[in-house]
């Protein structure tokens, strides 16, 4: 380990299934790199240009994804028939971290929901919220998942959850089940923007478009006739980093394939209202930002099932499923729903206090 006047090496990796593991990740990235250490970044793809264009300033290695493909149904069943190449990828990712820890030396590493991201030589944080499985066909295959994903984590020092520990919190039974196989750490929330009131608006709507293949494509068409004929004033993003394609829409439709951080944030504040994917990153940052929104579970994606209808029974945001979706539906339901809003700026704050303990920790050994 680094002595305790030098700067710890930190190495991150998040998951490549869509953008929200490598976002949600960028806070902690932050506060690593604002208290001394010397991070690196492992990824490639989407995840690896975010995160490029979110620390130009940052080494990126480049590690292979999982390379995992969707179909347009039944998400998890096609998760299930490609286990023997998840199984293979984290075997590969482990030896390619094992094969980087002989040239250089992490004393950190932090694995964003990659399973074989961890070697002995450093301390090994696994960041998850999903500690039970939703699979959507059973109690006992999600038991089943949960104990093959425990395997795996507990080879981990440290499980770090990006919710809160007790009630009110944003993700349920995904991090709280009711057999609870390791002792995590929670985070709090997490969410790399800054709540700010505006006093007026710019764009009546956000439509803020994410997550994997074929399923954002899917929806983006479904849209795209609606927003041809729109007269209302709303910012597309459509979740596509790196791509320079255009699409032609109403002049009162302003398209973005992807905007940074910073660009985001700006860009959510001017909007009066989000529809949007339930993914996990994108709640955080929606409460973080106290916004009107509503949600659109990727057909298939159990996970986003539980959560879109975990947020209504808590009267956060309500939902609509794509197959009964049009804006003018989303717009009714938006006004008359009752937007509640429990959780305080301190709830996305405590993660700096736990990267704090473990810089702690590891420079006392």
């Amino acid at each position: 380990m680094s002595g305790t006047g030098k700067s710890l090496r930190v190495l991150v990796g998040p998951l490549d299934w869509g953008l929200g593991h490598a976002t949600r990740c960028v806070p902690l990235i932050g506060e690593l790199v604002h208290r001394g250490c010397d991070v690196v970044l492992a990824a490639d793809g989407a995840p690896a240009q975010l995160l490029a264009r979110e620390f130009p300033e940052l080494q990126i290695m480049k590690l292979p994804g999982y390379g995992i493909k969707y179909g347009k149904r039944y998400l998890i069943l096609s998760i299930l028939l490609q286990l023997p190449r998840i199984f293979s990828a984290i075997r590969k990712e482990k030896r390619w971290l094992s094969n980087l820890m002989q040239q250089e030396n992490f004393d950190i590493i932090i694995s964003d929901n990659r399973p074989g991201f961890y070697n002995s030589k450093a301390h090994c944080i696994y960041i998850t919220h999903q500690l039970s499985i939703q699979s959507g066909i059973s109690k006992w295959i999600n038991n089943r998942l949960q104990y093959l994903h425990h395997r795996y984590t507990r080879k981990f020092h440290e499980v770090w959850v990006p919710d809160l520990e007790g009630k009110p919190n944003a993700s349920g039974e995904l991090s709280h089940p009711h057999h609870l196989l390791s002792h995590p750490v929670y985070l709090g929330l997490l969410s790399r923007f800054k709540y700010k009131p505006v006093q007026h608006y710019t764009y009546d709507m956000m439509i803020l478009l994410s997550g994997p293949e074929p399923h954002r494509s899917l929806l983006e068409q479904q849209l795209k006739h609606e927003l041809l004929q729109s007269q209302r004033k709303i910012i597309l993003v459509r979740g596509l980093p790196g791509n320079t394609a255009s699409l032609q829409l109403s002049s009162n439709v302003e398209v973005h394939n992807h905007l940074t951080a910073s660009q985001l944030e700006q860009k959510l504040h001017l909007s009066e209202c989000v529809i949007s994917r339930s993914g996990y990153t994108t709640i955080m940052d929606l409460l973080k930002l106290k916004k009107k929104a509503l949600f659109i579970p990727t057909p298939g994606q159990t996970e986003q099932d539980y959560l879109a209808l975990h947020m209504r029974k808590q009267e956060l945001f309500p939902f609509l499923y794509q197959h009964d979706f049009t804006l003018d539906k989303a717009e009714k339901i938006m006004r008359t729903f009752n937007y509640h809003q429990p959780f305080q700026d301190e709830h996305f704050e405590h993660y700096r206090d736990v990267v704090e303990s473990l810089l702690a920790a590891v420079k006392r050994k």
